[in-house]
């Protein structure tokens, strides 16, 4: 750890999650939109959650606070930052400050005391690194002007797609809650040794107001979110800006990237669907090869080989600067900003290599996310939460050990922050309880999963909400003395 400054160790102590029970497996989607089942379980996952009629993203992550605040006995008046990190927000106006008053409405029935009153209550907003700039900001918050208390991050999203477009496969919703403070108990965060980078790029992945204008939300309260986006691009983009976040963090810690690649054990990478964090990777991996020794350069140069690619132009591609935006065009027909890279990395995945320093370090978790779908800002988080629980299971991880971790937001930015494995990680793993928030599921048919997709009312749903938040109603007065049109109000159902 000899990056972080050892005077203010400051870190994540407790993760607890939300995933909402409706499921849809992949399997029957396929069936139902006659999508081929062996290409959508290689690239996508099993399985996703869909949030049900009364869900919102503030509920979601109201939930996941105060699982939280449960499973690590957390004294809420030393809660002096609640952060929000989510790009699914139906309000303009307010949200971390929501999801505040509902879990201090559920903590007052309870007879036990709010959040404190001095709580900092910002939301963050950038695509799916929202939840990630929320983690900084509450590690900066501690170090300063909160020292000595607690914060809490939540990250909670609801990713949707039009049904019959490249994305629906990859949907999921779900919170995942976060408890920093000095002196962690699970993981140490080294903002000091963390690389950003951050390039405008157009049409990656968009969410316009323009596409609320006119929905009618009479039957459910759900307000349709289908993204603007532009799958192949949107891979480059991925790729590029791990590129260059993973250089600047190279740089300010003095690294031979080939070599600290090859010493890491695990990581954890922004999993939009279960191929793009392999290919992220892998295609880092790569471009270490083609910095490192004669040795390194010469494994590359097989694979090169393989591809039938040349290892010199490779090289070149490897050391040129594309210019990503100027790809977003809709005459463009070229996508990849390293063509012949992505050629050597079809031929890498068929290596023995591309196990052990690719499948193998993303292994923690992994599986179980193959039944979560895409979180966006809490994409990350439940991977870790995810992989920390089946570390705790296997014994996998040591004191010290150093856990890379890479958050991605469309638009496009990313941020490589290493972690380092607390000495009382055991006991913290412990109370994540990710697997029991999985338990919960309800299988839907395509009738109900259209249904709740489209926002119309379903029939069928053999489920009574328990222990959480739900929308009790919507506003629809717009007087001018009271106006309330738009505003969800909530309800606790102990």
């Amino acid at each position: 750890m000899n990056t972080i400054n050892d005077k203010k160790l400051i870190g994540i102590s407790g993760l607890a999650a939300y995933i909402p029970p409706y499921r849809v497996w992949l399997e029957d989607w396929c069936g139902w939109t006659d999508q081929q089942w062996p290409k959508i379980r290689e690239i996508v996952g099993r399985s996703f959650r869909v949030r049900g009629p009364n869900h919102s993203v503030y509920t979601m992550a109201a939930n996941a606070v105060l699982r939280l605040i449960d499973q690590y006995d957390i004294d809420p008046s030393r809660v002096k930052f609640l952060g929000l990190g989510t790009e699914s927000s139906t309000d303009n106006s307010a949200g971390a400050i929501i999801v505040k008053g509902m879990v201090d409405h559920a903590l007052q029935s309870r007879g036990k005391p709010p959040i404190s009153r001095s709580c900092e209550v910002p939301e963050f907003k950038h695509a799916c690194l929202g939840g990630v700039y929320g983690m900084k900001g509450a590690i900066r918050h501690l170090a300063l002007d909160g020292a000595g208390s607690q914060a809490i991050v939540v990250c909670a999203d609801i990713a949707e797609y039009a049904r019959g477009s490249s994305g629906e496969p990859t949907q999921g919703a779900g919170a995942v809650a976060m408890l920093l403070e000095e002196d962690p108990k699970l993981a140490v965060v080294d903002l000091i040794g963390s690389g950003s980078a951050s390039d405008y790029r157009i049409m990656d992945f968009r969410k316009p107001m323009l596409r609320f204008c006119g929905q009618d939300r009479s039957e459910t309260h759900q307000v349709q979110d289908f993204p603007v986006f532009n799958g192949k691009y949107s891979t480059t983009c991925y790729v590029d800006e791990t590129l260059h976040a993973l250089n600047d963090m190279y740089q300010k810690r003095g690294l031979k990237a080939i070599e600290h690649l090859r010493s890491l054990r695990t990581l954890f990478l922004h999993r939009p669907y279960r191929r793009m964090p392999e290919t992220g990777w892998a295609v880092s991996y790569l471009f270490a090869l083609g910095q490192g020794s004669a040795d390194d350069r010469a494994e590359l140069a097989s694979y090169c080989y393989e591809a039938g690619v040349d290892t010199d132009a490779t090289l070149t591609e490897m050391l040129s600067k594309p210019e990503i935006a100027s790809m977003a065009n809709p005459q463009q027909h070229q996508y990849e900003a390293y063509p012949m890279v992505m050629a050597v990395l079809r031929a890498f995945r068929a290596s023995r290599h591309f196990r052990k320093e690719i499948l193998d370090k993303l292994r923690l978790g992994s599986d179980t996310m193959l039944d979560l779908g895409n979180l966006y800002t809490a994409a990350l988080p439940a991977w870790m939460a995810a992989g920390f629980e089946q570390a705790l299971d296997e014994d996998s991880l040591s004191v010290g050990e150093e856990i890379l971790t890479l958050g991605y937001g469309s638009g496009d930015a990313a941020e490589v922050i290493p972690f380092f494995m607390a000495e009382n990680w055991r006991e913290a793993a412990a109370k994540i309880h990710f697997s029991a928030a999985m338990k919960l599921t309800l299988d839907l048919n395509q009738e109900q999963y259209e249904a709740l997709h489209d926002g119309r009312k379903v029939h069928g749903l053999d489920y009574v909400a328990s222990n959480e938040f739900v929308i009790d109603r919507v506003g629809e007065s717009a007087d001018k003395h009271f106006s309330d049109l738009g505003i969800e109000y909530y309800d606790y159902i102990a």
